[in-house]
């Protein structure tokens, strides 16, 4: 089975910026999506972006202008967060869609505090 690795979270000042990464742990052709949730305690798991095999994106409104959602010639896949607030602190899980399934990482701590 697929599973997805992930790597970029940390702790960072207000302001701050971070990348995250997640690459699949074997070779995926065509797959559908790639993107990245997050979950803040108590709340349930939020769609942040997604990107697809043609590189369109999408966003939640919240993050417009301020996170990047990119991939490389193959199946890794980045989110560059800047100017990031305290209300970013999450879980952030990477996603795959691939084969009619949904694949999940195992998340990655992101805390933005002074």
């Amino acid at each position: 089975q697929v599973q997805l690795v992930e790597s970029g979270g940390g702790l960072v000042q207000p302001g701050g910026s971070l990348t995250l990464s997640c690459g699949p742990s074997e070779n995926i052709v065509d797959f559908s999506l790639l993107g990245w949730f997050r979950q803040a305690p108590g709340l349930q798991r939020d769609l942040v972006a997604l990107i697809d095999n043609s590189n369109n994106t999408k966003y939640v409104d919240s993050v417009k202008g301020q996170f990047t959602i990119s991939r490389d010639g193959g199946n890794t896949v980045y989110l560059q967060m800047s100017s990031l607030k305290p209300e970013d602190t999450a879980v952030y899980y990477c996603y795959l869609f691939w084969q009619q399934r949904p694949y999940w990482g195992q998340g990655t701590q992101v805390t933005v505090s002074s």
